[in-house]
């Protein structure tokens, strides 16, 4: 760890995870990346098993969370949100957040590389701490802290979704509106062949939203797309 001490530990525990281990070694191995264990005389365990475990938790607490927060909307849109908020990006940033690099056990070499930001690492570590947490007390107990560290430090699951993915954001929230999914037409294709520029613009019914251009026509969609979900933000904003 960055200071690895019994302190360090207790805190991490008592003001961010909010749950007291009966066995404080299993967060230990939470927290212990192969890194660490590869270069130890006698390895101690890494945090591989743990991540495992932890990455059902986290798929099964978020299901809860979802399945209680939007009650009217099908398995598909549900599905959807669970992965933005599952993906490495995102749990990276909670991560940060909590202060989770601080208290890993990394190699030398890893830390030197700045392993304790690395997205992989803090997404997998985050993962392993569900997993300690469900091993020693239970799925209620990772659960509720799941979703209490989801709640407190990730952004909305739709704010993610407009991020992560534009295109399928517009398709929701166009879904929930009771309204036709949107429509994308390529209006011109300029500049030279080796450096095409696509102009796209979306539509729903027979309102256009927005247009883009980018260098190719998936990406053009994808900023049309996120044209499009501010300009009905700030539609919905202005009829507040």
């Amino acid at each position: 760890m960055a200071n690895d001490s019994a302190a360090d530990l207790d805190a991490f525990q008592e003001s961010t995870l909010k749950y007291r281990f009966q066995h404080p070694e299993i967060l230990e191995i939470a927290l212990t990346h192969p890194s660490f264990a590869a270069e130890q005389k006698h390895p101690p365990p890494d945090n591989q098993r743990l991540e495992f475990l932890g990455d059902a938790v986290l798929e099964l607490a978020l299901s809860d969370l979802l399945f209680d927060r939007f009650p009217e909307s099908p398995e598909g849109t549900l599905t959807v949100l669970r992965s933005v908020m599952c993906n490495k990006d995102a749990l990276a940033g909670l991560a940060r957040l909590i202060g989770l690099g601080a208290v890993l056990r990394l190699g030398k070499g890893e830390t030197a590389s700045g392993g304790r930001d690395r997205p992989s690492i803090l997404a997998d570590a985050f993962e392993a701490v569900l997993g300690a947490v469900h091993r020693d007390g239970g799925y209620e107990h990772a659960r509720d802290c799941c979703i209490r560290l989801v709640q407190d430090f990730m952004p909305e699951p739709r704010e993610l979704l407009a991020h992560a993915n534009p295109k399928g954001a517009l398709q929701e929230l166009t879904q929930t509106r009771g309204g036709p999914p949107p429509t994308y037409r390529l209006l011109s294709v300029r500049g030279p062949e080796h450096l095409p520029e696509f102009e796209v613009e979306v539509a729903v019914g027979d309102r256009v939203l927005a247009r883009a251009v980018a260098g190719s026509r998936r990406n053009a969609e994808k900023e049309a797309a996120r044209k499009a979900l501010e300009t009905l933000k700030n539609a919905d904003e202005n009829r507040a």
